[in-house]
This record gives structure tokens, sequence and C-alpha cells, in this order.
């Protein structure tokens, strides 16, 4: 894992295509290693071979879709790609590992297998999306139905959605429990990205504001503050990002601010999240139940881990949703869980140049929106977990377990890649196209410096005047003397008929006076 952090960092400081191609070669063969080394430890503790089966199927799927997307996508972003495999495969070798597919419990019906049948559905929609979100020219001007979508999916889930601890945030359609709130974020980005493109004023800020804020009550209503921190948050940084005006993430603190105090006085839930935030250890038995035992989870790892399997993470509730992190760090040791912190960053990092790079604003506001919901979550997954913040339930991008989650976050990454493969092709047409300067320009420059000059670029760039001097086999300069002599002959000529003509007219006319 230190070698594949060490690589990811000299992607920094490389410019060229061969040198980045190298750390993505890099990359990869630290991956495989790292995950092989994990996969392999499982199978030897738990004397079960379905472990190694397993490492085959996710090296199957994660180097399948490197294969697919750089031959379907050639130009897209290999970092930011090899980052989401990095995650994913840390993210199924803990599910496996929490999910016990090595001892009682059956193969097919583990969580570790359900995770990867929906990741590999998630990668040929992410595929699909990223395709037509290159091809379709139309989406900046869809932002009232960006609005209307988010809000009707979010009023459905508030009217029709089942309770999952406390909050209504999921619901069932065909046999099938989804999150919408977790897919209502991009679509909610989309609708920041197309109303604030084009300008940033006030007005268009306020609207813009209502109809944001009606998306952040309705999740509020239905108890999921976790989704609507990320709502208000991505808000905030997307509007400061489309006016530049500091005064809105001011505004933004201080309204963020009051809704927390609020939320706290009104939601019982919140109250008890708090206290649990701020004194587990007196509610350890109750409230603080699951913050202690995250905090013992991630003590008990020390630097380097108790290894796999050797840990009782288990002992955590949820802990394959909202504390996966804290089983890393107790089982693969705080080192292994700052670097995936690392790897967190760089995503975003990545992200946001792919922004600063797109010169299209709408482009840039939305790969900027998804940066700011990206890292947000991550920082409320983790912060939670190490007691930094009260816990939000939100779960950790690629790692946590759930299907909705994984599905969203490679959406993102996906729709970030396509926005990346449309600057490459941009930047590659600026650079393939030639350094013309229009001829008219040059001939008039030319001309009013030396006339003889032009007449001798005129003839330089007549394919036809080539042509002749080539058949003739006569030198330049003399071809351009004759043409010159004839037609100073020719113009004595026409002079002195003119003048011929004058002289027998005045004779005519005194003949006849």
């Amino acid at each position: 894992m230190l070698l594949y952090m060490l690589v990811s960092i000299c992607y920094f400081g490389v410019r060229s295509d061969g040198a980045r191609r190298a750390v993505y070669a890099f990359q990869r063969i630290f991956m495989l290693f790292m995950q092989f080394s994990c996969f392999l430890t499982l199978t030897l503790v738990s004397q079960d071979y379905r472990y190694l089966v397993f490492f085959t199927m996710i090296q199957f799927f994660i180097f399948g879709m490197i294969f697919l997307v750089t031959i379907c996508f050639d130009k897209a972003d290999g970092y930011l790609l090899n980052h989401m495999c990095m995650l994913l495969g840390i993210g199924l070798c803990m599910i496996a590992r929490l999910s016990g597919i090595g001892t009682q419990t059956r193969f097919l019906a583990s969580k570790a297998l359900r995770q990867y049948v929906i990741a590999a559905v998630s990668l040929f929609i992410a595929m699909l999306v990223a395709y037509l979100f290159l091809k379709l020219n139309f989406l900046r001007k869809l932002s009232l139905l960006y609005a209307a979508a988010g809000i009707a999916l979010l009023s459905a889930v508030l009217v029709l959605g089942s309770v999952t601890h406390g909050s209504k945030i999921s619901y069932t359609l065909f046999g099938i429990t989804f999150q919408p709130s977790e897919f209502v974020k991009i679509i909610f980005v989309f609708f920041l990205a197309s109303a604030l493109w084009k300008k940033a004023s006030f007005g268009r800020v306020f609207l813009t504001a209502a109809a944001a804020g009606l998306h952040v009550v309705i999740l509020t209503v239905s108890r999921d503050l976790g989704s609507a921190v990320i709502f208000f948050v991505a808000f905030v940084i997307i509007v400061f990002a489309a006016s530049g005006n500091f005064i809105y993430p001011l505004l933004g603190i201080l309204g963020g601010g009051a809704a927390s105090y609020a939320a706290y006085r009104i939601f019982d839930h919140v109250r008890v999240r708090v206290l649990a935030w701020w004194d587990p250890w007196t509610y350890i038995d109750d409230q603080g139940y699951q913050v202690t035992q995250s905090l013992f989870a991630v003590g008990s790892g020390n630097w380097f881990g108790m290894g796999l399997l050797k840990g009782n993470p288990k002992a955590i509730p949820f802990v394959e949703v909202d504390m996966i992190f804290s089983s890393i760090c107790e089982e693969m040791g705080v080192l292994f869980g700052i670097c995936v912190i690392m790897i967190c960053i760089f995503c975003f990092l990545e992200i946001v140049m792919i922004s600063l790079k797109t010169e299209d604003m709408f482009y840039r506001l939305i790969a900027f929106g998804i940066g700011a919901v990206y890292i947000f979550q991550v920082f409320l997954t983790i912060g939670g977990g190490i007691k930094f913040i009260p816990l939000t339930g939100i779960t950790l991008p690629f790692v946590s377990y759930g299907g909705s989650s994984v599905m969203t976050s490679m959406l993102m990454f996906f729709i970030v890649q396509a926005i990346h493969i449309r600057y490459r092709e941009q930047e590659i047409n600026i650079r393939q196209k030639p350094e013309e300067q229009p001829q008219e320009e040059e001939l008039q420059e030319a001309s009013d410096d030396d006339p003889s000059q032009a007449e001798r670029q005129e003839t330089h760039d007549d394919p036809a005047q080539e042509e002749l001097q080539e058949a003739s086999g006569q030198p330049r300069e003399e071809k351009m003397q004759e043409a010159s002599d004839q037609t100073q002959e020719k113009e004595i000529q026409a002079a002195e008929e003119q003048d011929g003509g004058t002289e027998e007219q005045i004779q005519q006319n005194c003949d006849q006076g």
C-alpha cells in the first residue's frame, strides 16, 4: 500500500504522457499485489479457498473494467480510474471479511457477492451514462426538469418510503430497495450547474436557493439529515464557484449554523447523536455504544493492525455501512487507514484539476460540484467514525456496503471522466490545428513594406506558377523578370496607342474648324 501511495504522489510531478502511463502501470501492479496479499491472508487464516475464488472474481472485474474503459474511452483519466478500482478492491475485501463468506454463511447469499454484482451492473450503467453525456449537448437547458425530478423523487420517498433507523431514506420497487437521495445528489448538481453556468446574479442565485432549499427541507422532514447537509454544502460551494463572491460562503456558514441549531432543538435523534458524540463514555451502553466501539477498534489496530480475521469489528453496529473505516484501521492498521484517506484526497484533487482545466462553465460546475459532494461525504463518514463530528449515517464511497452508494459513486466518477475526455479532445484538436494567419493580412503587410516582395509572395504561393517553373526549368528570377518586361511593354504600347488616338482626334477637329 505504501508503494502504491508513493507512486500516486509521484504522479503530480510528471508532465509527459509516457511518464503518466508508467505511473498507471505501477499503480495497477501494486494494487494487484496488495489485494492478493489481503485475500491470501484471509485464505490462510480461515482455511477456506472461497476467498481466493472471490479474489479471482474481483481481479477479473477490476482489470476488465480498466480494459473496457481504455478501449471505449481512450482519453479517460487513468489516475482517477486506478484510485476508483483501488477503493473498490479494498471495500470488497473488507465486506468479504465482515460478511463471512469463509464461514457458515453461504457464498452465494453473502453481502460481498451482492456488492460485487451491483458494482458490475453499475459499471455498464455508468459507461452508458458517460457515453450519453459526451453525445448530448442540451443538458444545460434542463434546469427546471432537474429541479422537478429531484423534488418529486424526494417527495415520493417522504410519502411512500420505508423507515430505516428512524429515517425515511429508502424505497422498494419490484423487490429492489434503493435510496433515491443518493441519485438525487447527481441530479441536484446538474440543476445547480444548469441554473448558474451562464450568470450568477443575485436574482438567479435567490431563485436557485429557493429550489435548493426545498430539497433540503424535504430531506430534513424525512430525517435524512446527513444527505441534507451534503445538499446544502454542495449548493454553497457551487454558488461560490459560479459567482466568485465570498459573501455566499459566509452566508452559508451562518445559515448552516442556524439550521444545525434548529435541527438540534427540533429532532430527538439529532440530540441523541450530538449527545453520543459529545460524551460517548457516559452513555457507553446506550447512545454512545456505536461510537465507543468504533474508537476501541481504531485504537486496537495501532499503526499496523491486528491482522485480517484477528480483530472484532463485528462488535460495531452497522459496521459494513457506517463504520467500515474503523474496521479497516483495526485489522489493517491506522497507517493503512491514512492511506485510504489520502487516496480519497487524491481523487478529489484530480477532480478539481479536471474542473479547472475545463473552459465550459457548465461542465466546470458539474465537476466541481461532484468533487465537493464526494469529499464532503468522505469527511462525514470518517469524521463520524473517529468522533471528530457527530454520526450522520453516510457511507464511504466505493468502500462501504450499499448498492445505491456504489452505483451513484461510480456514476459521479464516470461523469467526471466524460468531462475530462471532452477537455482532452478539445486540447488535441487545438494542438493538431495548424497555426495559420489569414493570407490577406500577410499580403497586405508585404505590400506595405515592399510591393515587389508581395508580388513575389503571390507567385510563390501560386501552385500554377510553381508547376510552370518546374516544367520550364527556368529559375524563378528569370521568369519574374520576363513577366515584368512583358507587362512594361504592354503598358508602353497601350500608352502609345492612346497618345496616337488623341493626336488623330485633334487633327480632325482642326480640319473641321
